[in-house]
């Protein structure tokens, strides 16, 4: 089992930076990739970056491509998401989320932390 914690979400403007952080705890050493995930009011949960953790292999969506970055750190904290260029559009609830090895989905989730870009 794995539990993870998500934090650093709050409100920023336009153009700003934000910096999200995941903490995982229990069978870390199970996990074979970890990601950020985010909704919006009104729609579906969708994915937003994700790491492998043994190479260190990143992906993104196409909509945060070259404004996010993903990347891991130690076991308290192993993962992070760095957001630039933020736009009113990147407002979402931001979960954390963890596959175990072996696996082929997303297994384990965050709380969730709440991002709002506005002026």
């Amino acid at each position: 089992q794995v539990q993870l914690v998500e934090s650093g979400g709050g409100l920023v403007q336009p153009g700003g930076s934000l910096r999200l952080s995941c903490a995982a705890s229990g069978s870390i050493f199970s996990i074979d990739a970890m990601g950020w995930f985010r909704q919006a009011p009104g729609k579906e949960r969708e994915f937003v970056a994700g790491i492998r953790w043994s190479g260190g292999s990143t992906s993104y969506a196409d909509s945060v491509k070259g404004r996010f970055t993903i990347s891991r750190e130690n076991a308290v904290r192993p993962v992070y998401l760095q957001m630039n260029n933020l736009k009113s559009e990147d407002t979402a609830v931001y979960y954390c989320a963890a596959k175990l090895g072996g696996g082929t989905r997303y297994n384990y989730w965050g709380q969730g932390t709440q991002v709002t870009v506005s002026s």
